[in-house]
């Protein structure tokens, strides 16, 4: 039996630009509690800097923060950019990290998906890839290396460098790379022995590169002497469920107008319709297979698609929007954990296989039930007779 696919969700996170930070990233703390006692199994946090939506500068803060208001759930970075860190920096906090949590941190890394990001930093965009490869180099050499580590790069330099702390995972926590539609992501996955973040799977390219993309990591991988593992294959598609199609779209008419700007003048989708209308954009979406704004079943639809195009994955993440107003995002993910979790994991199988049984059996089960109930009642009765016989001879 394979293992059960696991569920999670990824967050930028991407807010409205302009309303109260404060408030929102209370929410997101919120959020990761509730899917923590839903039963979720990860939750991935993102690195940005600029664009004013996507609000978290440092993932492993508000790791450290959701890791003391959470029991169970894992926690990732998804994902640190790495050209924007000394590498020794990035080793030392995410070792602090999975101390600290007891080895429930998850290291997703990065090139960096924001130009403006890497323009305030002073690099090229081009640079960031050659510039990732550099980094996580060192890093894992950090990582996993007992003997000091000497590089030097235009960019960093370490000299004898060791840390001064083993990973609390043994023999390190688990590295995922982000991917989108290029051969980059699962080369480096290959390479480094890491899974993948595939960001992109439901757009039409995406969708259409999932089989290239593991015949690329898996190639990679045996190169290098590691193995392409798809348990550790996550794919990410954003989703909004409510009891019907119609109260979905109802529901999202709070704030999918914010969303798709940003979405059309900042990070721009594959194949999106350039369109002004709000209406046509969302039909898009829908019709496309790029999202879910539907049912549980048009959820696990959308899953079942990736599964069939990409040959088997091990996780599930939600991209984490604020589409709809709190409360409804929050029966999003219930109704994903309540309805779709137990279609992927079995985890209700055998509560099923009981009630049908006890149901067949019933018209065999219920006379002898009833049978003994006569019994105990007319027991009863033969005892209080036979109590109100003796008193009435005393």
């Amino acid at each position: 039996m394979s293992e059960p696919m696991r569920f999670g969700m990824f967050s930028a996170p991407l807010h409205p630009c302009g309303r109260n930070p404060t408030l929102y990233l209370e929410r997101d703390l919120q959020l990761v509690r509730w899917l923590d006692e839903l039963g979720f199994d990860e939750a991935w946090i993102g690195e940005h800097h600029s664009g004013g939506t996507e609000i978290i500068g440092s993932p492993e803060v508000f790791i450290a923060a959701a890791a003391q208001h959470t029991r169970h759930i894992r926690l990732g970075t998804g994902v640190v950019s790495v050209p924007y860190h000394h590498p020794l920096m990035v080793a030392e906090r995410m070792v602090l990290l999975d101390h600290l949590t007891r080895g429930r941190v998850m290291f997703g890394v990065g090139p960096g998906a924001l130009p403006a990001d890497a323009y305030m930093l002073g690099f090229d965009p081009t640079e960031a890839r050659p510039r990732m490869e550099e980094g996580l180099e060192a890093i894992m050499a950090l990582l996993t290396s007992d003997e000091p580590v000497t590089r030097k790069t235009d960019w960093f330099a370490l000299r004898e460098a060791r840390m001064n702390l083993r990973p609390y995972t043994h023999p390190c926590f688990e590295l995922a790379i982000a991917t989108t539609v290029s051969p980059n992501g699962p080369r480096s996955a290959g390479r480094f022995g890491g899974g993948l973040l595939s960001l992109s799977c439901s757009t039409e390219t995406g969708f259409e590169k999932l089989q290239e993309q593991w015949e690329i990591w898996d190639f990679m991988a045996a190169e290098h002497g590691h193995v392409a593992d798809r348990g550790r294959w996550r794919m990410v598609a954003p989703i909004h469920l409510a009891e019907s199609r119609e109260q979905a779209r109802r529901e999202i008419a709070y704030g999918i107008a914010e969303w798709v700007h940003y979405f059309r003048t900042v990070v721009a989708i594959p194949a999106a319709p350039d369109t002004d209308d709000l209406d046509e954009y969302v039909d898009w979406m829908i019709d496309s297979g790029f999202a879910v704004i539907g049912t549980p079943d048009d959820a696990a639809g959308l899953i079942q698609r990736l599964l069939d195009q990409s040959g088997g994955f091990g996780c599930f993440l939600v991209m984490a929007h604020d589409w709809a107003d709190p409360r409804a995002t929050h029966l999003s993910y219930e109704l994903l954990a309540s309805e779709v979790f137990p279609r992927f994991q079995g985890s209700a199988e055998r509560a099923r296989l009981s009630h049908d049984w006890a149901v067949g059996r019933a018209p065999e089960f219920m006379p002898r039930q009833m049978l003994a109930g006569q019994q105990a009642r007319e027991s009863h009765a033969a005892d209080m007779a036979e109590r109100a016989a003796r008193k009435s001879e005393d």
